[in-house]
């Protein structure tokens, strides 16, 4: 686990990037140049390859993805390489698919950063909940016909107390978003009540294989 902040250790900046859905193009400018001033980058096993090249000839690059059931690091140890690295003077790129505050653990990241005393900037990046609908041409809003978004996670924290889904909230949704290939509601029988979409509802399905 993290060491406890010794003040004046931390000398280095790391900044969360969103790495986008997938395609190099979607990459923020700032998300370029932090990247090419980066001492070291680590990166997820959604973040596009591509983006590696941006990195200086002597950046340190750290592969830290995680897939189903074959995580490279754990969580705590993740985090305990951010520290580790800025605590050494360097410029962190951290690297995260889509948008780091969207079902990236981006925010625990920042949170143990925050209480380091490390330097963090967060860099926004495109969420594949966004970019997805819009190149299948299926606006997430629309003034006629949805005019909110849900976001559903796929893999609620096992650790907690008790669920916070609300799945008949959910049920009334036009445009629920779950990035997961094993939703939560997999194998449920009804789980949204009587406000329960109809069986027959539109529904859309993408999967991405980088």
């Amino acid at each position: 686990m993290t060491k406890p902040h010794n003040p004046g250790t931390a000398k280095g900046t790391v900044y969360l990037i969103g790495a986008g859905p997938g395609d190099p193009g979607l990459v923020t400018l700032k998300a370029r140049q932090c990247i090419e001033k980066a001492q070291v980058v680590v990166y997820d096993y959604l973040a596009p390859k591509a983006l590696l090249d941006y990195a200086g000839e002597k950046a340190q690059i750290i592969y830290v993805g995680k897939k189903a059931a074959d995580h490279t690091l754990p969580q705590d140890q993740i985090n305990d390489l951010l520290v580790e690295k800025a605590r050494q003077g360097l410029t962190v790129a951290r690297l995260k698919g889509g948008d780091p505050f969207v079902f990236g653990r981006g925010g625990e990241e920042a949170q143990i950063l925050l209480e380091q005393g490390v330097p963090c900037e967060i860099i926004p990046g495109v969420t594949s909940a966004i970019a997805a609908p819009a190149y299948a041409g299926i606006p997430i809003t629309h003034r006629e016909h949805n005019s909110f978004v849900t976001f559903i996670t796929g893999h609620e924290n096992p650790d907690k107390p008790s669920s916070s889904m609300q799945w008949d909230v959910f049920a009334r949704s036009r445009g629920p978003y779950c990035g997961s290939s094993d939703p939560p509601w997999k194998g449920r029988q009804h789980p949204c009540g009587p406000g329960a979409m109809g069986h027959h509802t539109p529904a859309e399905n993408r999967y991405r294989n980088p």
